[in-house]
């Protein structure tokens, strides 16, 4: 094994968090009933990729009614799903992975942050619970995906509820239900309601009661939409129901999110099928697609080191905006957004591993690897370090790994070494970042700063030789034979 020339000591670690600033994260959140239909080209408005001023910190996409016929899901089963690859190419390039996703028939749930946060994300869990058929089916039903943030927990819940005007109370029955059966590992937070914050979105199929169609139509035509509010159903049941009360929403400032016309803003004009194929009523609008929040009650929580400050707010929400997107029309739904400001206070200061790559990589010699821990991590022989290209789309998108026992080639007490063979190096050169995953703790625990693989002589020699053939001049193609 030749290791080359190496620089032994560790770059120094990245600068602490201060643990008395405010940490300011933003959050878009998309919730869309895409009625099976496929991604579409252009998804720039809807995750305000083009807007000014900071960019998003996390995003988090729920998704109801993905194609789940029984062909698409058992592919979709051993592979990622034509909306997850769709998502991840958008998001790779700026800067985002997908740190978690979950699938249960139609509804999907995907998480993506941004590189920074990963080592500050911890305890990742995913959950679903099937209402459909008596909790036999998963047409409906809820799934979730929950994690520590900076020491805080937080919980996104992607929900699917009964359809049809007259289902209002099996609507509150069914989100009953997912919040009771939602029950996790973790012990300091084993149920739903638990969380510090609590994000409930989806399809929730709530309607507009009492009021005929063609008052809630003129309603919306002139932008009336307040005549409406005290009749949504949901509305309705927050002031009746006790476990909705501590859920916040913000003003339904835009127009009722169901039901359009295919490729249109226009709703409903066909007539529903009913027995014997005669027409029945069009559907009433109504805002079906939801962005809902809860936060705990912190009246005091324990910081890195162990102390309790009474009386102080450690985390808060603030929705910065909350819209609909209506040049969007693959389905009869709108997809709805929520733009979010979390104020947190870390309760974590430094990452549980720091890594770095030692000396100029190429593929000509093998390289090395250094990393250091804290005292409290959990380490595994199981555990690994990958490379991965800057613009990776999820943990298992690496290019090569070691593992951090069995390659390792030195080890102190501040710092060890692992090496990956030259062999594994890629010979094009270009980007790079390494990540430190944590079997027991199943996530990222560490990531470097991107650095530069130099590409091999072989490489270099081969792009040169392309350069030149691009470079000949090809003979002029002869004219078309035309014996007329």
């Amino acid at each position: 094994m030749s290791l080359g020339r190496v620089r032994m000591e560790p770059r120094g670690p990245p600068q602490p968090i201060d643990l008395e600033i405010m940490k300011n994260l933003r959050l878009h959140l998309v919730t869309w009933n895409v009625g099976t239909a496929s991604p579409p080209p252009d998804v720039t408005g809807l995750l305000q990729l083009s807007s000014q001023g900071p960019g998003m910190d996390m995003y988090v996409i729920g998704l109801q009614e993905v194609n789940s016929k029984i062909i698409n899901f058992l592919s979709d089963l051993a592979f990622d799903d034509p909306w997850s690859i769709f998502f991840m190419t958008v998001f790779s390039p700026l800067g985002y992975i997908k740190l978690s996703s979950i699938r249960m028939q139609g509804l999907l749930l995907l998480v993506f942050v941004k590189h920074a946060h990963i080592p500050f994300i911890r305890d990742i869990h995913t959950h679903y619970t099937r209402t459909g058929l008596y909790g036999y089916w998963g047409n409906k039903g809820g799934v979730t995906i929950r994690m520590s943030l900076y020491g805080h927990t937080i919980c996104f819940m992607n929900c699917h509820l009964p359809a049809h005007i007259e289902n209002a109370e099996q609507r509150l029955d069914d989100f009953e239900k997912i919040l009771e059966m939602h029950q996790f590992e973790d012990e300091n937070v084993p149920d739903i309601l638990d969380h510090d914050i609590l994000f409930w979105f989806g399809d929730l199929n709530f309607r507009i009661a009492d009021y005929g169609i063609h008052f809630v139509r003129e309603s919306i035509s002139n932008s009336r939409y307040n005549l409406l509010w005290e009749k949504d159903q949901l509305n309705m049941a927050k002031k009746k129901e006790a476990f909705l009360q501590e859920f916040i929403e913000g003003p339904l400032q835009f127009k009722p999110t169901y039901k359009f016309d295919l490729h249109s803003d226009v709703y409903d004009t066909r007539g529903q099928k009913t027995l014997f194929w005669f027409n029945g009523k069009k559907r009433k609008p109504a805002w079906t697609d939801r962005i809902l929040w809860r936060v705990k009650n912190l009246s005091q929580h324990p910081s890195e080191d162990g102390d309790l400050s009474e009386g102080e707010q450690t985390i808060s929400v603030t929705l910065n905006n909350y819209i609909s997107h209506m040049s969007y029309g693959i389905s009869d739904h709108k997809p709805v957004t929520g733009t979010f400001g979390l104020q947190i206070k870390p309760l974590l200061s430094t990452p549980l591993v720091t890594l770095n790559p030692e000396g100029e990589w190429n593929a000509v010699q093998d390289v090395l690897i250094s990393y250091s821990s804290v005292s409290e991590f959990p380490s595994s022989t199981w555990d690994w370090i990958g490379l991965y290209q800057v613009a990776f789309r999820h943990v298992n998108d690496y290019v090569t790994y070691a593992w951090v026992k069995d390659d390792e080639i030195s080890s102190s007490e501040d710092v060890t070494h692992v090496y990956i063979s030259a062999d594994e190096i890629p010979h094009a050169g270009g980007e790079f970042l390494l990540c430190y995953y944590s079997h027991n703790m199943q996530c990222i625990a560490g990531i470097s700063q991107p650095f530069q693989i130099q590409p091999s002589r072989r490489s270099a020699e081969k792009e040169l030789a392309q350069e030149n053939i691009n470079g000949i001049e090809k003979p002029h193609s002869p004219e078309p034979y035309n014996e007329f």
